[in-house]
């Protein structure tokens, strides 16, 4: 059961799609963020998981060496109490050699039981070994994927940075577009524009009061001219006249 938990939460993990999970997410950074914190707290717990799998794995292994032994001992055991029996009945002491020899079927009955033992657990202890093995890997496999989601996540950033500073270049380009005329300076061209316009309106006005005042100041002149003449003509007339009454 403890198998199947770690490595169901191993496997679903490491298969993990990070950037097919970027293209749906709406805060990108955010969701980042939650899976780090995920995968941490995960890891912390596969960790421990398998820190409990491999002591078990540690005590099967004990057992199994004390099984190893403990058939070895009783194998002595039953070897020596054999050779007392011998020498017993060699003796001619058979009550005490057989005595010996229900020892050592004893001794052999507990080496025989250690060995079943430790036949027994052998299998276990291989397959509790692989199983050690691939939630190390699983683990390790984790701990990639967190530290490529922590990149991800720096890499993330740095984007939404450039991002943001091209969106205020363009606002700021945007701003000062002179063929836009919603922009400032294209409203400030514009008065600008009126303002010039204004000014030659006035200029124009001005210019148009000047000529008629130099239209009048040439008419002033002629009637002047003919004034100048006309009393040319009035002298030049008395003077004709004056001619005449002195002859």
């Amino acid at each position: 059961m403890t198998k199947q938990s770690i490595f169901g939460r191993i496997s679903t993990l490491v298969r993990a799609n990070i950037n097919a999970l970027l293209d749906s997410a709406e805060d990108p950074q955010k969701m980042i963020d939650q899976l780090v914190r995920d995968y941490t707290n995960n890891i912390a717990d596969a960790e421990s998981a398998i820190a409990e799998t491999i002591g078990n794995l540690r005590l099967l292994e004990r057992d199994h060496e004390e099984d190893v032994q403990s058939a070895t001992e009783w194998g002595n055991k039953a070897l020596a109490a054999s050779r007392k029996a011998d020498e017993m009945r060699a003796a001619g002491n058979a009550a005490d050699a057989d005595k010996f020899d229900s020892l050592a079927k004893i001794a052999l009955q507990r080496q025989i039981s250690s060995e079943r033992e430790a036949t027994a657990a052998a299998p276990q202890i291989a397959a509790q070994t692989e199983i050690v093995d691939k939630l190390k890997d699983g683990l390790n496999g984790m701990k990639e994927k967190l530290g490529e989601l922590k990149n991800k996540r720096s890499e993330l950033l740095a984007r939404a940075k450039v991002a943001e500073a091209q969106s205020k270049v363009h606002d700021a380009v945007k701003s000062i577009n002179v063929l836009d005329p919603t922009s400032e300076l294209g409203r400030f061209e514009d008065k600008v524009r009126r303002q010039e316009a204004l000014a030659a309106g006035k200029a124009e006005l001005a210019a148009s009061s000047l000529d008629a005042q130099f239209e009048s100041l040439e008419d002033l002149g002629e009637l002047t001219e003919v004034e100048a003449r006309l009393a040319e003509l009035k002298s030049g007339g008395a003077a004709q006249r004056q001619a005449i009454e002195g002859s």
